[in-house]
């Protein structure tokens, strides 16, 4: 019994000597938790670049962060399935709720249905690459893609994130922005092309701007010397560029079929803007 009273003595004295616990503030528990969500949105990003499984170990290898904290939100993600191990290696993809998600995206937002269905039907029409694209924060991206039906194909994949300034399409997205949000929103090596050509900020924005005002802007070689890329802008109710359909022909292509390629261009897009935004009821 003497034992067992030193033994519980000595244990309130070593509990004593520990300096107590501190207890995070709300702002520091908000920023952790801010934290945990932006890991958790770079994994699917990095995922996304990918385009293939990754294992845990190098997620967090490629995103320098601890790997404790990396097994703790693919975890959560995998007991949620919006991400599942792809191969016998430990690799993880996206899941199936991903699918879902996306699908009911795509269900409740009719611009997206009619712009992939425009797609198909103008690609059918003109035999011609066409694409639906739609901004992703500081880049833009093919949603849905028709391929020519020629043995020459140029178009960048669906989901591959693209530099706005290389693109026709790209020019609409930004033309609301000053010459200093532009350059604040985009990144400095996006204004760098492939074959190491500079695009110059200023010049880009002014035709931002006149391809604004005309409602279709079409670029040879900006990107592909071999290419021509066609856009026309579409629109939200607010007048806010939410997308664009182009086509990309061979750059060898006459002013009459640019011309006809065009008018075909802002008749589709003029039908894509005047689908109601899914937030709005209907009038």
């Amino acid at each position: 019994m003497e034992k067992k009273v030193r033994q519980q003595s000595n244990r309130k004295r070593a509990a004593a000597a520990r300096p107590p616990a501190r207890r995070r503030t709300r702002a520091q528990a908000g920023r952790a938790r801010s934290r945990g969500l932006d890991r958790a949105v770079e994994v699917f990003q990095l995922l996304h670049a990918a385009r293939g499984p990754i294992s845990i170990g190098e997620i967090a290898r490629r995103l320098k962060a601890p790997r404790s904290t990396i097994y703790e939100i693919v975890n959560l993600f995998l007991a949620a399935d919006i991400l599942e191990y792809a191969g016998d290696d430990g690799e993880v993809f996206f899941g199936r709720a991903i699918y879902l998600y996306a699908n009911d995206y795509f269900a409740t937002h009719g611009a997206v249905r009619l712009g992939q269905e425009e797609v198909r039907r103008l690609g059918a029409l003109t035999g011609e690459t066409c694409q639906f694209c739609m901004p992703v924060g500081n880049k833009y991206t093919v949603v849905a893609m028709q391929n020519s039906a020629r043995i020459f194909r140029i178009g960048s994949d669906v989901g591959v994130l693209v530099p706005i300034p290389w693109t026709a399409s790209g020019r609409f997205f930004v033309a609301h922005l000053t010459l200093a949000e532009l350059k604040a929103f985009i990144p400095p090596e996006d204004f760098r092309t492939q074959d190491g050509k500079t695009i110059d900020p200023r010049r880009f924005l002014a035709e931002a701007k006149a391809a604004h005002e005309e409602g279709i802007c079409a670029i040879q070689g900006l990107v592909d010397e071999f290419a021509t890329c066609i856009a026309a802008p579409i629109y939200d109710s607010s007048g806010r560029c939410i997308a664009s359909i182009c086509f990309i022909v061979a750059s060898g292509v006459g002013k009459a079929r640019i011309n006809e390629l065009s008018a075909l261009l802002i008749e589709s897009a003029r039908r894509i803007s005047a689908i109601p935004d899914p937030a709005l009821p209907a009038e």
